[in-house]
This record gives structure tokens, sequence and C-alpha cells, in this order.
């Protein structure tokens, strides 16, 4: 198995836009094992993991698969014919993500592969079936004298290679340390325009999370996080909106994601409902 080489020069940082509007991911480093269940426009998604296993992947974990999607939209590209088996030294993983090449980066590389190997993800979200697709975010994995060989699912090239459906983000979210701010980060990438902004209600947003805490917990967090004004090159403010409070999210004057549009991305929709059926 020799797999699609990693382009690790010069590849932007991507990552699949379903895998940002949706609770994919625990927003949590402690172990969870509850799933993670969302219905939205006709879709639902379901993520799962056995009573035995490690926990359900986290949003920390799912940086691999944005080095993943990452490589394959660029192998696309340049014009390459990337397949969803891919190969890469760990430590050009690690690098690409900002990370340290330590003894414990590298167990921790170990710990990412094994959660994103165990959640099992069932789907209707780009299925053709209404019955949707059933698979784990990394079907198998393995390390030789090379490096790590990683298996994704056909659900993930497709999106990315097929349909497209990714966007540029910036390296700054890579540095983002807390989970609700990483969660939010991604969701304002997908629905936040430079001009208009994106306004939607902080029990909208608690109820998208798929977080286990509180919801006053989690909305509190949440004004935490927007009396701070800016969360890597959003503008934030406390408003109210149709009577509730609400979050309005605008990129700031100057843009970090030099990002071009791509099929699905309509940023600046001013919506608690404008998601394009996501």
């Amino acid at each position: 198995m020799r797999g699609f080489p990693a382009i690790h020069a010069g590849a932007p940082v991507r990552d699949a836009i379903d895998l940002m509007v949706w609770p994919c991911f625990s927003l949590s480093k402690r172990p969870r094992h509850r799933p993670l269940s969302h219905r939205r426009a006709g879709d639902h998604l379901r993520v799962s993991i056995q009573a035995a296993g490690p926990g359900l992947a986290t949003l920390w974990d799912a940086d691999l698969l944005i080095w993943a999607v990452s490589q394959l939209a660029e192998g696309r590209d340049r014009g390459l014919e990337p397949g969803p088996l891919l190969r890469a030294p760990a430590f050009q993983v690690l690098r690409f993500l900002g990370r340290g090449t330590g003894r414990a980066q590298y167990a921790a590389l170990v710990q990412a592969l094994e959660r994103l190997a165990a959640s099992e993800v069932e789907t209707t979200l780009g299925a053709t079936t209404a019955e949707g697709q059933r698979f784990h975010w990394i079907e198998r994995w393995t390390a030789d004298g090379d490096g790590l060989i990683i298996l994704l699912p056909e659900w993930l090239w497709t999106a990315v290679v097929v349909r497209r459906r990714v966007l540029r983000i910036d390296r700054a979210y890579l540095r983002l340390t807390g989970g609700v701010e990483r969660w939010l980060w991604r969701l304002l990438r997908r629905h936040a325009g430079l001009s208009t902004g994106w306004t939607i209600t902080l029990a909208d947003l608690q109820a998208r999370s798929g977080s286990l805490a509180r919801p006053v917990d989690f909305i509190a967090d949440l004004r935490g996080i927007a009396r701070r004004g800016v969360l890597a090159g959003y503008v934030l403010t406390l408003v109210r909106h149709h009577g509730w409070e609400a979050l309005h999210a605008a990129r700031s004057t100057e843009s970090v994601h030099s990002a071009a549009v791509v099929p699905g991305d309509k940023p600046g929709v001013s919506s608690t409902d404008g998601e394009g059926g996501l």
C-alpha cells in the first residue's frame, strides 16, 4: 500500500465545509462516550463509539483531518489524482499543524488517530440514498519505516475531491486552545462575511454545538468569548436579534483567509437559517 504522498510544501490549510458546520467532534479533551447527534434541514449526523472505546474524536484530533483535506485539495488543484489512502512521515504532519515533534507530540498523534478510527459516523449528508452512509473518520491507519499510512473514508474523499466542499482556513485557528473557541471559529468561517457578517442567537449556537455542558454554562462561555471582541480575525458583538440575545460576527477588514469562493461557500448570510441546506 503506497498511498498518495503528502504534498507538504506550500499546501494551503483547508477544511471540509460539512465538518465545520455540524457537531462532528467532542469539544472537550476529557474522554466523551455519549454520542453526538444532530438533525437539520432533512439531514442527520450521528457520531458514536463503543462503550470500551477510547472516546469520541475531539476538535484537536480533527486537526489531522484538516491536514488530510489540505493534502487532497492541493493534489486535486495540481492536476494529480489523490486517492483516499495518504502516506506521510509523522513529523511532516506535526509540522504542518504547527506542533512540536517531541515524544509527547508523537504519542498524542497516535492517540488522536485511534480516536478518529474508533468514532463511527452515520449520516445522510452527501449520501446518494435515504439510508445514508456509515464510516469512521479514519477507516484504518498504520505506520512503517517511511511514516504514516492513513485510509480516509470515501465520504470525505468525495466531499473534497469530487464535490469540492472545502474552505481555506487561517493558521490562527490551529493555535486556538479552547474547545468552544475552536468550534465557534469553524462555524464563523463558514458563515460570517466581511461586509454583512452573520447574526445568530446564543441559544441556537448552543443547540448546534453538541456540547455536554449545561446550556447556561455554554452560553456563559459564548458571552465571555464575545466580550473579548475578537476571535482570530473575526469581530464579535453581542446584540439583540428578534428579541433574543445573539452574536454578530464579521471578518475583520484585514482578511486573514485569502480564500477563493468555492461551491457551497456563501459567507455573509445574515440569518439563523441561512445555511444553504447544511
